[in-house]
């Protein structure tokens, strides 16, 4: 097991801090303590459980802008863009707390005479919390807050990129007044963390990461019969259709796919465009991309920062260069952007026409600022497409007919059907995946699911 944890900038290659690593005997001694605070904690009635949860997200918003820049400089995100994550955080957090009272209110079927008959969601109890570097944040408050709302203990688990994003939560949140050991943000290597998951003491997991990690995940918990939650990769596609206004498409998609340095698990990789639309679409796609400003991301006038790491942006050169050896075309000339050079972490954005599904970009996870476009002649056909591949997390429809959108999403393979947006998370909705995106769901009453067992309760009067 490593000692320590180390997070280098993406922004310059610097050491941003250094965290020591949890040694065995204290892991053990922290899930001790959490599962003596979820003993109590889980007979605290839900309004107070909301009471104290709604004060540290009081707390974590009042420090907005510190946190805020903390997320540019451990992982690039340009500074006009994480308080963004901070306010996404507030919401789904509020949203969150305000259905648990109805999401866990017992469930009575039709009444019989003489019996008293319903079903009860019980707390899981001890619930680690996995959580990436992309969206440290927004990934975290998805199980933390509504596994605290359930009755749960939760041991937060941040990635090594962001650590100081889980140490924040856990501050705002305990400051609050949980109980001592409720939730805790432990630093760990992958050794610590799976021996987390093989402990008796840990009761469910929630992981968001690659599909590498999740299969790490799984093997950690064979045999153990525990909820586990996955939400992994994605290579999510768009379809233009005909009657789709191309204005809303172009900006809508094109903001989609390099967000965040096009670092999101539901970004756009894949935009299939009806043909009589194709050109303009690319000829529109190509001129907002020039547009963007890559360049350090604590500047204000910066629209792109670099990728997490040189060798993640390594890997996005080399889906590039796949892409073009098997026959694609490059738009944008990446030596406009002068930051972009072979060993940095910067890397321009890329549109990438005459593209087909052998391609490693139309067919598998490139974490990175590149879509690939492909004309379409019909409906099935993009369909066919838009289902060809391992992952299936979210697909949009841009299109003026809501029928065909609802028709068409029926068919599709994935957790969410979109209509004229993309790369969006409803709190109000289930947030879930189908192939190698995972399984489970997060969010939404449903995700208070995941986070219970069902106990069923048959009284007979005599």
């Amino acid at each position: 097991m490593a000692a320590e944890l180390v997070t280098i900038s993406p922004i310059d290659g610097s050491v941003l801090l250094r965290r020591p690593y949890l040694g065995a005997a204290d892991a053990a001694t922290a899930l001790d303590r959490a599962r003596a605070a979820q003993a109590a904690w889980r007979s605290v009635p839900v309004a107070e459980r909301a009471a104290v949860l709604t004060r540290g997200v009081d707390a974590f918003v009042a420090k907005k802008a510190k946190i805020a820049q903390e997320l540019t400089l451990q992982m690039g995100r340009p500074i006009s863009q994480t308080p963004g994550e901070v306010g996404g955080f507030e919401a789904r957090a509020r949203h969150m707390i305000a259905i648990a009272a109805r999401a866990l209110v017992d469930i009575h079927p039709e009444p019989i005479a003489g019996f008293n008959r319903f079903m009860r969601r019980e707390p899981l109890g001890v619930v680690l919390v996995v959580a990436p570097w992309n969206y440290p944040l927004l990934t975290a408050v998805n199980a933390v807050v509504p596994a605290l709302m359930a009755g749960n203990a939760v041991i937060l688990k941040p990635s090594a990129q962001t650590p100081l994003a889980g140490e924040r939560i856990a501050e705002a949140l305990n400051g609050a007044g949980l109980p001592d050991g409720l939730l805790q943000c432990l630093h760990t290597d992958h050794a610590g963390t799976q021996a987390l998951i093989k402990s008796p003491q840990v009761d469910g997991v929630c992981f968001t990461g690659s599909v590498a990690g999740g299969t790490a995940v799984e093997q950690a918990a064979a045999g153990r019969f525990i909820h586990v939650g996955l939400e992994l990769g994605g290579n999510d596609p768009a379809y233009v259709r005909p009657d789709a206004n191309l204005d809303a498409a172009v900006e809508t998609l094109v903001d989609g796919a390099f967000y965040n340095s096009g670092q999101s698990c539901c970004g756009i990789q894949r935009i299939y465009v009806e043909r009589s639309n194709y050109a303009e679409f690319v000829d529109r796609a190509v001129a907002l991309t020039r547009q963007y400003v890559l360049g350090n991301p604590l500047a204000a006038a910066t629209t792109l920062g670099p990728v997490v790491r040189a060798s993640a942006a390594d890997a996005v050169r080399a889906t590039i260069a796949d892409a073009l050896a098997k026959g694609a075309r490059a738009l944008i000339d990446a030596r406009k952007f002068a930051l972009d050079q072979p060993g940095s972490a910067y890397v321009a954005p890329q549109i990438l026409i005459d593209v087909h599904h052998g391609m490693t970009v139309m067919n598998d996870e490139c974490f990175g600022p590149v879509v690939g476009i492909m004309p379409v002649d019909t409906d099935d056909e993009a369909v066919a497409l838009m289902n060809d591949s391992p992952y299936g997390l979210t697909a949009c429809l841009f299109t003026q007919d809501e029928a065909a959108a609802l028709a068409l999403g029926d068919r599709l393979q994935t957790g969410t059907v979109f209509m004229n947006r993309c790369d969006y998370l409803d709190p109000a909705l289930a947030w879930t995946g189908v192939k190698n995106t995972g399984r489970g769901a997060t969010l939404s009453s449903i995700g208070y699911e995941h986070l219970t067992r069902p106990k069923s309760f048959h009284l007979k009067s005599l």
